[in-house]
C-alpha cells in the first residue's frame, strides 16, 4: 500500500519506536467481524446455530471474528437479523458507552447503523433511541438496519446537529458521537481512503467534529455521559477536539474507558481516552473518549431521584414533548381500526405501554418512553405496524422483525438448510401445507426466527417479503 509521504511523517512522530510495527501490520489481512444482535439471540446460542467457525473478539461480549470465506451475509440468519457484520474495532464505541434499559440515547452520526443497532439492543426494549444522520439517503440505510435488528423503541431522523440541539436541550442520558473523520485507521481496509487523504487531511474535519461535540454537550442531561469516537489517528481530530471541549465546558469531565490489555491510552493530557492501533490488536484504528456532565445540583447519591424528576419535569416540556403529543393525535389500542386490532391480537408483542399513531394510512406504535419533537425530519417514529387500505390491514416488514421467535398465531417455520428459505428470501411464491390459522397471514421464520410475512392462497404462500431486502 502506498501511503502519502506527509501522512507517514505524522505517524512517525505519533508512534515513535512503534512506527515500523504499524507499517508491518498494514501488510496483514484485515480482520472480519460480526456482532450478535443481543435482542434476538445470546452469543452462545448463535455459536451453536451457525455452520461456520467463529472466534470471540476479546474486548466485546457479543463480537466474533470469522474467516472471510465463511460469507455470513449469504446465510438466512443474517436476513433474520441475528448478527450485524462489523469491523472488530468499530464494535468498541457502543460497547464502552454504558447504556442501561430505560435510558434516552442519541446516536448523532448513526448511519449505516452498526453502533445504533447495538445501542438499541442494549436498551432491551425499554427507553428510547434516536438515531440520526444528516444525510437522508444514508439515514434510509440506517432505518433498514434498525428494522432488521427488530428494535421497536427508536426514531430515525435526518437532521443537522444544531437543529437537534435546539429541539432537545439537556434531554438525553447517553450520547454517541461517532464523528466523520479522515479515516486513517481504515487505510488497510480501504486503500482509496489513503489516496484521498491529501485531498482531505485531518484539519479538514476538525471544525465539523468540534461542532458535533458541542451540540452533543447541549443535548446531554446533567449526570449524563457521551462517548466521542473516530476511526482515525490524528491528534487534531481526537485529543485536541476533546481537550478543547473540556476547556470550554467546565461541567464536563473525562472518565476512563473500560480497559482492555491491547488498548493504548490517549496522548498528552487525555490519558483516560483509548487508542486502538492495528499493530497492537487484531482490528483497525480507533479513538474513544468518554465524558460525563456534572450533576446540576448536589452529588451522585441523589442521581436517581433527580433523573426521575428530569424525566417528568420542566426539561421534558422544554424539549417540546408535551406540544408534540398534543398535535400527533395519539390513539389507544381500542381506538385503532378493527382490522389492526384483530391482527395485533395474533402477535406476542406487549402493547400495554406507549401509544399508537395513524398517519397517511400507516399505523405506528411508539413504545413507552419514545418521544417525538416538533419540527424535526423523521424518517420513522417508533415501530411501523403496517398499512390500512380499504379496511384491510397489511403488516410491515418491521413488525415481523420486531416479533419474538414464532411470535405470531400462524407460523411457517423453515430450516436454514431448506431450499425454500432462500426461495422465500428471493421473493418467490412457496408451497404451503398444514392447518389453516385464524388469519391468512403467516409469519415466515427460519429455525424459529422471523424473516417476514406471507399470505396463504390455497396451497401456496404469496410472498410478502420486502422487495428492498431480497436475497440477490
Amino acid at each position: 500500500m502506498k501511503l502519502p509521504e506527509k501522512y507517514c511523517e505524522r505517524m512517525k512522530r505519533l508512534l515513535g519506536d512503534e512506527y515500523e510495527a504499524y507499517l508491518k501490520s498494514l501488510e496483514e489481512p484485515a480482520a472480519c467481524g460480526l456482532r450478535v444482535n443481543r435482542r434476538k439471540a445470546a452469543p452462545e446460542e448463535l455459536l451453536q446455530a451457525v455452520p461456520f467457525s467463529l472466534e470471540r473478539i476479546p474486548w466485546t461480549d457479543n463480537g466474533f471474528y470469522y474467516e472471510d470465506a465463511a460469507a455470513p451475509a449469504r446465510h438466512p440468519y443474517y436476513y433474520a437479523g441475528l448478527y450485524y457484520l462489523q469491523e472488530p474495532s468499530a464494535m468498541t464505541p457502543a460497547s464502552r458507552l454504558p447504556v442501561q434499559p430505560g435510558d434516552r440515547v442519541l446516536d448523532l452520526c448513526a448511519a449505516p447503523g452498526g453502533k445504533a443497532t447495538e445501542l438499541g439492543g442494549r436498551l432491551g426494549g425499554k427507553g428510547f433511541l434516536l438515531a440520526n444522520d444528516i444525510s437522508a439517503s444514508r439515514a434510509k440505510a440506517l432505518l433498514k438496519n434498525l428494522e432488521m435488528a427488530g428494535i421497536p423503541n427508536c426514531c430515525v431522523t435526518a437532521e443537522r446537529p444544531e437543529r437537534l440541539a435546539e429541539a432537545c436541550p439537556e434531554y438525553f442520558d447517553k450520547i454517541l458521537v461517532d464523528a466523520p473523520c479522515s479515516g486513517e485507521g481504515m487505510f488497510r481496509r480501504d486503500a482509496k481512503m489513503a489516496a484521498r487523504w491529501e485531498e482531505a487531511p485531518p484539519e479538514t474535519y476538525s471544525e465539523v467534529q468540534r461542532h458535533l461535540a458541542e451540540c452533543a454537550v447541549r443535548m446531554l442531561r446533567p449526570g449524563g455521559m457521551m462517548l466521542y469516537s473516530t476511526c482515525t489517528f490524528s491528534r487534531e481530530e481526537n485529543e485536541e477536539v476533546i481537550l478543547g471541549l473540556l476547556a470550554d465546558h467546565p461541567e464536563m469531565e473525562a472518565v476512563p474507558v473500560a480497559p482492555f490489555s491491547g488498548f493504548a491510552p490517549g496522548f498528552g493530557d487525555l490519558p483516560e481516552a483509548v487508542r486502538i492501533f492495528p499493530h497492537r490488536m487484531h482490528g483497525e484504528g480507533h479513538f474513544l473518549a468518554l465524558l460525563r456532565k456534572a450533576d446540576a445540583v448536589g452529588g451522585p447519591e441523589n442521581m436517581a431521584e433527580r433523573k426521575e424528576g428530569f424525566r417528568v419535569g420542566d426539561r421534558r416540556k422544554a424539549a417540546g414533548t408535551d406540544d408534540a403529543r398534543r398535535t400527533e393525535k395519539a390513539l389507544s389500542k381500542e381506538q385503532l381500526p378493527e382490522a389492526v386490532r384483530d391482527f395485533l391480537k395474533l402477535t406476542t408483542l406487549d402493547f400495554s405501554g406507549g401509544r399508537f399513531l395513524l398517519e397517511r394510512e400507516q399505523a405506528y406504535w411508539l413504545p413507552e418512553g419514545v418521544d417525538r419533537h416538533p419540527g424535526l425530519r423523521y424518517l420513522r417514529s417508533g415501530l411501523l405496524l403496517g398499512s390500512i387500505r380499504k379496511e384491510r390491514f397489511e403488516p410491515s416488514q418491521a413488525l415481523a422483525m420486531a416479533l419474538e421467535r414464532e411470535g405470531f398465531d400462524g407460523v411457517l417455520n423453515l430450516s436454514a438448510e431448506d431450499p425454500l428459505t432462500v426461495k422465500y428470501l428471493k421473493g418467490e411464491t412457496i408451497p404451503l401445507s398444514g392447518n389453516a390459522g385464524p388469519s391468512p397471514w403467516r409469519l415466515v421464520c427460519v429455525d424459529g426466527w422471523p424473516l417476514g410475512w406471507g399470505k396463504a392462497s390455497g396451497a401456496a404462500l404469496k410472498n410478502k417479503y420486502s422487495p428492498g431486502w431480497r436475497w440477490m
